[in-house]
C-alpha cells in the first residue's frame, strides 16, 4: 500500500474531521482572497483618479481654507512668484511639474468672466539655466502612477483640461474654457479683448465639468501687468509622483516654503483612500484568523486523529514503517488539505470579489492569478505547522504499546 493510497483511504473513511479542517481553511482564504482583491483595484482606482487630475499637492498662501479642488485659486490672498524659482532650483524629488496661477475677475460683453494667469512649463524650465543646467525636475522612477507630463517638445494647449499644466503659451494668447467659448461663438483663431488688450485665441479647452469652462487662461505675466497685482501668484499647483507625495514630498515643499500652507488633493479621494486603509488592515486581521483558526482546527484534527488511529500506525510499524514515512504520511496528508483548502478559498474569494467590489468600493474588480499563489502557499504552510508536531507524536508511538491498548 502507498502513501498516496493511505491517505485517499483516510479521507475517504473520516470525512468529518477533514471537513471541518477544510472548511475553516476555506472560509478564512476566501475572506482574505476577497478583501484583498477589493483593496487593489481600489488603490488602483484611487492612482488613476489621482492621474487624471495631475496636480496632486497645492502651495497655498497661510490663510487659506481648501474647499475645492478646481477653485482653490479663487481667493483674494498671494504668494510671491518668486516661490516658483525656490521650487524649480530645489530639484525634489518626485516633483514633475510645476504651474503657478493668478486670478483676476473681469468682463466680457457684459459678462462676468475669470482670467486666469498661468506660467507654461517652458517658461519654468528655463530657470534651470540658473542652477548650471542638468535636470530640472527628479523623476522617481519607481512610480507606480506617473503623472503623464506634456513633453517639452509638444505644443499641446489642450492638455491643460486635464493635466493643468501647459507647455508654451505666448503672452499674446489665451486659451478659452468650453462654456466660456459657446456662449460668447468664439473659436480658435479668433480675437477678443480684455482689460484692454486684445488677444488671439489659441485653442478652446474639451469640457471638464469644472469651474475651468467658465475661464479664460492667458500668461500668467500678462495677467500681473493687466491686473497691476505685481509679481504674485494665488497659488502654485504641483504635479508630484503619488508615491513620492505620501512618503515626504509635502514636508519636504513646506520647509522650503514655510509661510505657506501645502496641502494635497486627498480630499477628493478620501473615502476610497478610508476604504482602502480599512481593507488592508481587514486583509492583516484576516490572515491572522486564517493562521490562528485554521491552525487550531488543523493541529486539533491532527491530534485527534492520531490518538484514533494509534492502532492503524503501530500496524504500519510493526510492518516495517519508519517514524520518518510516518511523519510524511501526515503532513502529506496536510499539504493536501492546504492545497485544497487555499484553491478553494481563491475561487470562492475571487467570485465575491467581483460580485462585492462594485457594491462596497464603488470599483470593478476582476480576479488576480497571483493571489492564488499566495492563498495556497500561506494555506499550505499553516496546514504544514499545525500538524508538524501531530505528525511527529504518531512517529515516536510505540508499535508494543498501541497493541496493548486494543
Amino acid at each position: 500500500m502507498t502513501m498516496r493510497s493511505i491517505i485517499w483511504k483516510e479521507l475517504r473513511e473520516r470525512p468529518t474531521a477533514m471537513i471541518a479542517s477544510l472548511l475553516a481553511i476555506v472560509l478564512s482564504v476566501t475572506a482574505l482572497v476577497a478583501i484583498r482583491n477589493v483593496t487593489i483595484f481600489s488603490e488602483k482606482e484611487v492612482a488613476g483618479k489621482l492621474d487624471k487630475l495631475g496636480a496632486n499637492v497645492l502651495i497655498l498662501p497661510k490663510g487659506v481654507t481648501l474647499q475645492d479642488y478646481y477653485a482653490a485659486d479663487m481667493h483674494q490672498e498671494t504668494i510671491p512668484e518668486e516661490h516658483v524659482a525656490e521650487l524649480a532650483l530645489a530639484g525634489l524629488t518626485g516633483v514633475e511639474a510645476i504651474t503657478p496661477k493668478l486670478c483676476t475677475p473681469t468682463e466680457l460683453n457684459g459678462r462676468n468672466v475669470i482670467l486666469t494667469g498661468i506660467l507654461p512649463q517652458s517658461e519654468i524650465q528655463k530657470m534651470k539655466a540658473w542652477s548650471g543646467g542638468g535636470m530640472l525636475f527628479k523623476k522617481h522612477e519607481g512610480c507606480k502612477a506617473k503623472i503623464n507630463v506634456v513633453d517639452e517638445n509638444q505644443d499641446a494647449p489642450e492638455a491643460l483640461a486635464e493635466r493643468r499644466a501647459l507647455q508654451h503659451l505666448n503672452q499674446s494668447e489665451v486659451i478659452l474654457g468650453s462654456d466660456f467659448a459657446a456662449i460668447n461663438n468664439f473659436k480658435a483663431g479668433d480675437s477678443l479683448e480684455l482689460l484692454g488688450d486684445k488677444f488671439s485665441v489659441l485653442t478652446v479647452l474639451p469640457s471638464t465639468g469644472t469651474v475651468d469652462d467658465s475661464r479664460v487662461f492667458a500668461h500668467l505675466h500678462t495677467v500681473q501687468r493687466l491686473s497691476k497685482s505685481g509679481q504674485v501668484v494665488n497659488i502654485i499647483e504641483v504635479m508630484g509622483c503619488c508615491e513620492d507625495v505620501a512618503n515626504g514630498l509635502v514636508g519636504d515643499l513646506q520647509s522650503l516654503l514655510p509661510g505657506t500652507k501645502v496641502v494635497t488633493i486627498a480630499n477628493v479621494v478620501e473615502t476610497q483612500v478610508s476604504i482602502n486603509r480599512m481593507m488592508t488592515n481587514l486583509s492583516y486581521l484576516f490572515l491572522a484568523i486564517l493562521i490562528a483558526v485554521g491552525g487550531a482546527s488543523m493541529a486539533s484534527a491532527s491530534f485527534a486523529n492520531v490518538i484514533e488511529r494509534r492502532r492503524e500506525i503501530g500496524t504500519l510499524m510493526a510492518l516495517g514503517a519508519t517514524p520518518r514515512f510516518v511523519t510524511r504520511l501526515f503532513l502529506a496528508k496536510a499539504v493536501l488539505l492546504g492545497l485544497a483548502g487555499g484553491l478553494t478559498g481563491f475561487i470562492v474569494g475571487s467570485l465575491l470579489a467581483v460580485f462585492l467590489g462594485p457594491a462596497f468600493a464603488d470599483v470593478s474588480v476582476l480576479p488576480i492569478p497571483s493571489l492564488a499563489l499566495v492563498a495556497a502557499g500561506t494555506a499550505v504552510l499553516v496546514t504544514l505547522l499545525a500538524s508538524y508536531f501531530p505528525a511527529r507524536q504518531a512517529a515516536k508511538l510505540d508499535p508494543c504499546i498501541c497493541f496493548k491498548e486494543v
